[in-house]
């Protein structure tokens, strides 16, 4: 009130003053017109009809500031819900040089996609001081309404209520130097993923397959494999303070296709196959189970995962198959055959060794280990025919269907229409053909003793297909093919090529039936953990598919 009466006491000395002024030029006036009467002349008289007493002019001062501070609270909201912060600033007493940035910088902070500022009545806290609290409604997307209660500050300045602001006014709890900012997080992953519920590694050359997988699983559309809705929080930033949440979106888990992929073991498949200069693919299961591990495949051309539907001819890793026909027929590991470098069947063609070498008399577990294919042709000629090796490649997928997830097959053989058919199928040559995808299961049943149908989908309520059903190995049929694998690893075609120890596998070289330089071939099994790798037109299996096996094992 002080400030008040000072104000009227002012007002009312300049008034006095003023009409003492105007009396004064009244006055004066009267007597300049007296003294310019002509001499002589009596002085005008006033007719007491209209005559008046004169009354000095009155100034009205205001002494109450314009509106009320309800007024410009209201103003300042509605200017806010607009975004109209230039309005805003004229209405502060003081603002600071960044009081529009730090405006924008907290909607855009903020993202809401409505506002509602709700101001209450307000309090008077002085003289010229009052209080304004009012309410932020924000619609924020992913969390909903967010509200928060803050208050206005407001004072008369130069006869004009005013907001005096703080950083307070957009959050209670914001001091001088904090701010209010959003922290985001990736957006879940979408679509199919490892076992792990991780996206597949970077450059995992798997992309056909997921892409695959996810169309089968969304009725033909691929799922994006990178989520659309990130996780978000609005943290208050105080200096010298802990970081505090004040809202977060955490979104719901899209629904995400788990598969029996494991995020190590494709990441060492890949990288197996970075050095490697010629079409490739490495693929790898779970003996015990037939779930698929990993697929690396870098084969291209124009079938799309080729690791799961390109057939090519086995070469000596079908030995494998010719092998377990063999042992179910009679003949042991230990039995005695001959190994010469060339084998004519009587009446028909002769077959002749890898680069004709002749190894003499050997066990049936040294040929399979030295990778004699004149000893695999005799003793099919003599021991077996056309329908054994047929219905023993049948037992391990072979003209099986098979449904990974992602489509898939596993190979093929005709029946041998004569005695040379039957020999060159015996080692993989002749009509026999497979997939990298149905070599990995042949090594996966030596492991295990039992053939299992493959799968990429960890629900195996997901899988769509029907599935052929488990075959079961002999007993001693599965211990001589383990015998004569581990014999090709430490005595035989891959000793030296830096595998692990525990390493069992069959290498094996094919002809390319179009004339380019052979395809090699590495099947085989290490613990829990069966592979095939392939090579197309790069070299022998010993040379060419064995370190990358080697390189994929270590890896792991």
């Amino acid at each position: 009130m002080r400030n008040r009466a000072l104000l009227a006491l002012i007002t009312v000395a300049a008034t006095i003053f003023v009409s003492g002024v105007v009396g004064l030029i009244v006055s004066g006036r009267q007597n300049s017109t007296a003294a310019q009467s002509p001499a002589g002349s009596p002085a005008p008289t006033a007719d007491p009809a209209t005559a008046t007493s004169a009354s000095p002019p009155t100034l009205e001062l205001r002494t109450e500031p314009d509106g009320s501070a309800q007024e410009v609270a209201d103003g300042y909201l509605r200017a806010w819900s607009r975004g109209d912060f230039e309005a805003m600033r004229e209405m502060v007493d003081d603002p600071p040089d960044d009081f529009v940035a730090r405006h924008r910088d907290f909607e855009d902070a903020l993202l809401s996609a409505s506002i509602r500022l709700m101001p209450e009545a307000p309090v008077t806290t002085g003289d010229d001081t009052a209080e304004v609290p009012f309410s932020q409604e924000r619609a924020e997307p992913g969390y909903g309404t967010w509200r928060v209660r803050s208050t206005l500050r407001l004072a008369v300045r130069d006869l004009s209520w005013k907001v005096i602001w703080t950083p307070a006014v957009l959050h209670p709890d914001l001091a001088e130097g904090g701010q209010i900012a959003r922290a985001t997080g990736p957006a879940p992953t979408q679509g199919p993923v490892t076992r792990e519920g991780r996206p597949f590694p970077r450059d995992s050359w798997a992309d056909e397959y997921v892409s695959r997988l996810s169309a089968a699983m969304s009725g033909g559309v691929a799922v994006p494999t990178e989520g659309t809705d990130a996780a978000w929080a609005i943290r208050l930033e105080n200096p010298g303070e802990p970081a505090r949440t004040l809202i977060e979106h955490r979104p719901r888990p899209p629904k995400q296709i788990r598969t029996t992929i494991e995020w190590a073991v494709q990441a060492a498949a890949a990288r197996a196959l970075d050095e490697v200069g010629h079409p490739a693919a490495l693929v790898a299961v779970r003996p015990s189970t037939g779930e698929i591990l990993a697929v690396a495949d870098r084969l291209g051309g124009p079938t799309p995962r080729g690791a799961f539907e390109r057939k090519y001819a086995p070469g000596s890793t079908f030995k494998t198959i010719t092998a377990a026909a063999l042992l179910n027929a009679g003949v042991t590991p230990d039995t005695p055959v001959e190994c010469p470098a060339a084998y004519q069947i009587p009446g028909y063609r002769s077959f002749p060794n890898y680069k004709n070498e002749d190894h003499g008399t050997v066990t049936l577990r040294q040929a399979y280990a030295l990778s004699c294919n004149t000893s695999f042709v005799r003793l099919t000629i003599e021991r077996l025919n056309a329908d054994a090796l047929v219905e023993q490649a049948r037992r391990f997928g072979f003209g099986v269907p098979i449904d990974t997830g992602a489509g898939g097959t596993c190979g093929g053989i005709d029946h041998p229409e004569n005695p040379d058919a039957l020999a060159a199928d015996s080692f993989g040559q002749g009509k026999v053909e497979a997939t990298p995808l149905c070599m990995a299961l042949v090594a996966a049943a030596v492991r295990s003793g039992e053939w299992h149908p493959p799968r990429l989908l960890l629900d195996t309520a997901e899988m769509a297909a029907v599935q052929p059903e488990t075959v079961t190995l002999r007993q001693d049929v599965a211990d001589g093919l383990r015998a004569m694998m581990s014999a090709v690893v430490t005595v035989g075609t891959a000793s030296g090529r830096g595998l692990p120890e525990g390493t069992a596998g069959k290498t094996g070289t094919a002809e390319d039936w179009q004339g380019g330089q052979d395809h090699g071939w590495f099947i085989g099994y290490r613990g829990d953990l069966a592979f095939a790798v392939f090579i197309q037109n790069g070299g022998t299996g010993a040379g060419a598919a064995v370190p990358i096996a080697a390189r994929f094992l270590r890896a792991l």
